[in-house]
C-alpha cells in the first residue's frame, strides 16, 4: 500500500498527540471511522438556540443582535486600546468580527459622537455606547458537494477538506467552497457572510482575526423554522492546495468560543509537508515576522532585522524532519504551528530554504524541484524524474492533526487523518527513489 511506510510515522505522531490531550484534558475523545456523505435531505438533528443554551453553560447567549453597551472606560489597561477590543471585552463571548460589524455600520458612539473607525483607540474616561448590528449578509448559495465528516455534533463540525477546495466564498470563488457545503449539509438553503468579509487567499488575515459568521440571508423563515438556527461559522482557514482537518461552529457561542481558543493559540494542530530539499538543522523553531511581499499582492514574506511595519506580524512555527527522501532531494516534514497568519507554513519553509514541493508561489517551482532531485539521484533516470515531478499540482501539505475544547462540554477533542491519495503518491515515488 502507498501509506504501508508511512503509517508507523503517522501512529507515532497520534500517540504523542493522544498523550498531549490526555495529560491536557480527563476526556479524549475517540471519533467514529471517517465517512463522505452526499446529501439532499440533511440527517443532521437540527440545534435550536434555546437547545444550545441548555446545552452550555447558563447564561451564555447564542444571539448577539441588539446587545447594548453603556460604559465608561476606566483606568485600567485603556491605554491605546483599540475600540473593538474594549468592547468584546466587555460582552461576553462575542466574536471581535462581530464587533467590527457594528462599528462600521455606526452603531457605536464615543462621548456622544459616532465613530465608525474599528481601530480608534479608547482613553480613560470616554464614553461609549454600543448596540450590535444584525448580521448583514452577502448571499452564499447551499450546494450539493461532499464533505468528508470527522466528527459532528449540535455544536461543531469537523471536516477533513480536500485539497483544491476553497474554505469560504470570495470574489471569483462564489461557488465550490467548503462554506456552500456546508450549508447544504445543514440543510440551509442559502446563506450570508456578515460584513462583506468575503476574503480571498491573498488577504492577510490571521486566525486571531478571522471570524467569518454564516448565517441565513431569509430572517423571517428563520424565526419559523429549525434549520435557521443553525448557524455555521468559519473559525480557521486552509489554502485552497492544503488539505485536512478544519473545525466548522455551528453557533454564535461556539464560534466565539473557537475563535478565543485560536487566538489564545491553545488550539493543537500538526501539518505534513514534502519540502524540496533538507533544512540544516533536523527540528528547530522559526520565529520570524509575516508580511505582505510589497512586490506580489498574493504573496507573503518573512520580514527580518530592523523591517518590520506595522502590518507585519510575529509568527512562530516549530519544526520536524521525520524522514529524509530521495537521498536529501526532499523530506518529510512535520509542522506545529505557535501561530496562525496567513501562509505561515509556506513562508517559514521558504525562509528556511526548503519550500514546499508544488508550491510556486514560494519557490517550490517543478524546475526547482526537478534540479535538486537530479543533483542529488544522478543514477535515476531523467524520465522517471520528469513523470514524478509533473505529476505535483498543489503544495505537498496536509493538515494532519487537529485538537481543541469544545466550546460548550469544555472536554478536549483530537483528531487527526492521513494525508490524501496525491500526497501519498509523491511520498511513495519518492522513497522508492531512495531505495
Amino acid at each position: 500500500m502507498l501509506l504501508q511506510r508511512y503509517y508507523p510515522i503517522v501512529s507515532e505522531i497520534q500517540e504523542k498527540d493522544k498523550m498531549l490531550a490526555l495529560s491536557s484534558s480527563p476526556t479524549f475523545c475517540q471519533f467514529p471511522p471517517r465517512h463522505t456523505f452526499r446529501f439532499r435531505v440533511s440527517t443532521l438533528v437540527k440545534a435550536l438556540s434555546s437547545t444550545t443554551s441548555a446545552d452550555c453553560n447558563a447564561g451564555v447567549r447564542t444571539s448577539y443582535e441588539g446587545v447594548k453597551l453603556e460604559e465608561k472606560v476606566a483606568a485600567e489597561g485603556a491605554a491605546k486600546t483599540r475600540l473593538d477590543t474594549w468592547i468584546s471585552t466587555k460582552i461576553n463571548g462575542i466574536s471581535r468580527a462581530r464587533v467590527q460589524s457594528s462599528i462600521r455600520a455606526g452603531l457605536v458612539c464615543v462621548n456622544g459622537r459616532i465613530v465608525d473607525k474599528v481601530s480608534y483607540a479608547v482613553r480613560t474616561g470616554d464614553e461609549v455606547n454600543c448596540t450590535i448590528a444584525k448580521l448583514q449578509p452577502l448571499r452564499a448559495d447551499a450546494e450539493d458537494i461532499p464533505l468528508d465528516i470527522i466528527y459532528e455534533d449540535d455544536h461543531v463540525l469537523v471536516v477533513n477538506k480536500p485539497p483544491h477546495m476553497v474554505v469560504h466564498p470570495a470574489p471569483g470563488n462564489p461557488r465550490g467552497t467548503l462554506v456552500n457545503a456546508v450549508l447544504n449539509h445543514c440543510s440551509l438553503p442559502n446563506a450570508a457572510l456578515t460584513d462583506a468579509e468575503w476574503l480571498s487567499e491573498a488577504d492577510d488575515v490571521s486566525e486571531d482575526d478571522l471570524n467569518i459568521d454564516v448565517h441565513p440571508t431569509n430572517q423571517s423563515t428563520c424565526e419559523e423554522t429549525d434549520p435557521c438556527s443553525i448557524r455555521p461559522g468559519i473559525v480557521h482557514r486552509l489554502d485552497k492546495g492544503t488539505s485536512g482537518l478544519l473545525v466548522v461552529a455551528k453557533n454564535e457561542h461556539s464560534h466565539a468560543n473557537l475563535a478565543e481558543q485560536f487566538k489564545a493559540h491553545t488550539v493543537n494542530r500538526v501539518y505534513l509537508s514534502v519540502t524540496s530539499g533538507l533544512p540544516t538543522s533536523a527540528s528547530g523553531r522559526v520565529e520570524v515576522h509575516i508580511g505582505r511581499d510589497l512586490n506580489n499582492r498574493i504573496r507573503m514574506t518573512a520580514i527580518t532585522g530592523n523591517k518590520y511595519s506595522g502590518s507585519s506580524r510575529h509568527a512562530a512555527s516549530r519544526y520536524k524532519v521525520l524522514e529524509v527522501l530521495a537521498n536529501g532531494g526532499a523530506a518529510l516534514v512535520e509542522w506545529r504551528l505557535e501561530t496562525g497568519r496567513t501562509h505561515q507554513i509556506r513562508v517559514h519553509a521558504k525562509y528556511l530554504g526548503i519550500p514546499l514541493v508544488g508550491d510556486e508561489l514560494y519557490g517550490g517551482t517543478k524546475d526547482m524541484t526537478l534540479s535538486l532531485l537530479r543533483q542529488k539521484n544522478p543514477c535515476v533516470g531523467h524520465l522517471q524524474l520528469d513523470n514524478l515531478v509533473s505529476s505535483i499540482e498543489r503544495p505537498c501539505l496536509h493538515a494532519m492533526v487537529l485538537g481543541f475544547k469544545h466550546p460548550c462540554t469544555g472536554k478536549y477533542m483530537h483528531f487527526s487523518c492521513p494525508p490524501p491519495v496525491d500526497f501519498a503518491e509523491i511520498l511513495s515515488q519518492l522513497r522508492n527513489i531512495s531505495k
